[in-house]
C-alpha cells in the first residue's frame, strides 16, 4: 500500500519548508553523477525557485577521505554555489543527519519539510531520506536534482523506494507547487 504524503496534492508551505542540497562538490558531481550538467542545472532551477519564495537552502558538503579541506574537490559546484546568508554544512557520512546539527538548526527554523537534493542517489539522499522519515519530517526528493553513477539505481530508487516515505517531484514540479 502507497503511503498518501502530505506534500503529494498540496502546494508546498515555505515558510515550513528548507531546501537539503547535498554533496554537489567539484570532486563528486562529475564522477558519480551520470548527467552532471543536467543535474546541476535542474538542481539550480529549485534553487532559484525556493530562494525567490524565500525558502531557506542548507548545503550539506561531504568531509574527509579524499575531501580534504586543501582539495579543490571539496568546492561546492559552481552551478548551485550558495548565496550569502546560506548555511554550508560539513559531514562525514553519507547521510546529512548523523555528524551534524542540521535537525537542531532545522526544528529552531520550523522547517518540517524537506527538500531533497544530492549527488549520489544511493549515497546522501537515501541515507538522508531514510533518516529524515525516522525523525518525522515532510519529504520531498526532486528526482532530476539527484543523480547516480548507476541510472538503473537511480531509476529504482526515485520510482520504487523513494516514493514509500516522500513525494517524488521533477525540479517543474516543485516549482510549481512551490506555494507564496
Amino acid at each position: 500500500m502507497e503511503e498518501e504524503h502530505v506534500t503529494q496534492e498540496a502546494t508546498i508551505d515555505p515558510g515550513r519548508t528548507a531546501v537539503v542540497i547535498m554533496d554537489f562538490q567539484v570532486g563528486i558531481v562529475g564522477p558519480y553523477a551520470s548527467n552532471p550538467e543536467q543535474v546541476v542545472e535542474r538542481a539550480a532551477s529549485v534553487l532559484a525557485a525556493a530562494r525567490g519564495a524565500g525558502v531557506p537552502v542548507y548545503h550539506i558538503v561531504h568531509r574527509g577521505g579524499p575531501f580534504e579541506a586543501d582539495s579543490p574537490d571539496v568546492e561546492i559546484h559552481p552551478g548551485v554555489a550558495p548565496v550569502e546568508g546560506e548555511q554550508v554544512i560539513r559531514k562525514v557520512r553519507a547521510g546529512s543527519f548523523s555528524t551534524t546539527g542540521l535537525d537542531a538548526m532545522l526544528r529552531e527554523d520550523g522547517r518540517d519539510t524537506l527538500v531533497l537534493m544530492g549527488v549520489a542517489t544511493s549515497g546522501c539522499v537515501l541515507s538522508t531520506l531514510r533518516w529524515g522519515a525516522d525523525v518525522s519530517y515532510e519529504l520531498v526528493v526532486v528526482k532530476d536534482g539527484c543523480d547516480d553513477g548507476d541510472e538503473e539505481v537511480h531509476r529504482v530508487l526515485t520510482e520504487k523506494v523513494f516514493p514509500r516515505q516522500a513525494t517524488v517531484l521533477t525540479a517543474a514540479e516543485f516549482a510549481g507547487r512551490l506555494g507564496g
